[in-house]
């Protein structure tokens, strides 16, 4: 094919936000429903098209999940998940979405805004099982940005900022049960984090517990990337014990 004879293909470009937070101890991601054809009345990840040709993809995403959920985007630290094109994947033409992930503590409530018909958090295993369907190939996307947020706290100290200024190993651990989904071994969670030098530091009090020994307290230390990492377990711990 020579180059005379070449038309660029009808291409369109979007971008799709997974933005996830810990609610009530257990990872939720921001959904909106689609007030709009295709999929009017699905729930969806934020998102939409590029509003002109010389719009930047990174501003791209922050207007609109400014626009979709009225979310502070100053507040939130965007970073590129992947690119989707399958063909197929959207009934309007060949749209190709770059994908942008976002983890963050504290965020609030949302609302919703242009399109969008309603927005919500919503706990990411009700999404990642299938028990709420998304449109597009949301749940791909989400799925993608589950895993990379729970490598992230194998590798990085991320964890901490879901904790308070202080906290115990034992509310450390259950940020890192939220994320990965799985409960954990006390006793080797404590072993892996006493080995990741300057993970967490001890404070200089103690949380006042109504019996036993104050709960020793730690804040986040100051390394950001764990050496060695927290790896996750390939099984789930046992909470009940082995059978007598």
């Amino acid at each position: 094919m020579t180059e005379a004879h070449w038309t660029p293909p009808a291409v369109m470009l979007a971008v799709d936000l997974v933005i996830l937070t810990l609610r009530d101890s257990r990872l939720h991601v921001l959904l909106v429903e689609r007030g709009v054809e295709p999929y009017k009345g699905s729930w969806a990840l934020p998102g939409g098209f590029l509003e002109h040709a010389e719009e930047d993809l990174a501003t791209a995403a922050h207007r609109e999940l400014a626009e979709e959920a009225a979310m502070d985007v100053e507040t939130l630290h965007l970073e590129h998940l992947n690119v989707y094109g399958t063909p197929g994947r959207d009934p309007r033409g060949r749209v190709v979405s770059v994908a942008y992930l976002a983890i963050a503590p504290g965020l609030p409530e949302p609302t919703a805004g242009t399109d969008a018909a309603g927005a919500r958090w919503q706990r990411t295993d009700q999404v990642l099982c299938g028990e709420l369907e998304l449109a597009f190939d949301h749940q791909k996307i989400v799925a993608d940005g589950v895993e990379r947020a729970r490598a992230k706290l194998e590798r990085s100290s991320l964890a901490t900022a879901f904790c308070g200024p202080t906290f115990t190993i034992t509310d450390l651990q259950r940020v890192y049960e939220a994320v990965w989904g799985i409960p954990l071994d006390p006793r080797n969670f404590y072993r892996k984090v006493q080995k990741s030098s300057g993970f967490i530091i001890a404070a200089d009090t103690d949380r006042k517990v109504t019996t036993g020994r104050p709960a020793r307290l730690f804040k986040a230390g100051p390394r950001k990337d764990l050496y060695p990492p927290m790896v996750r377990p390939t099984e789930p711990f046992d909470m009940k014990g082995p059978e007598g």
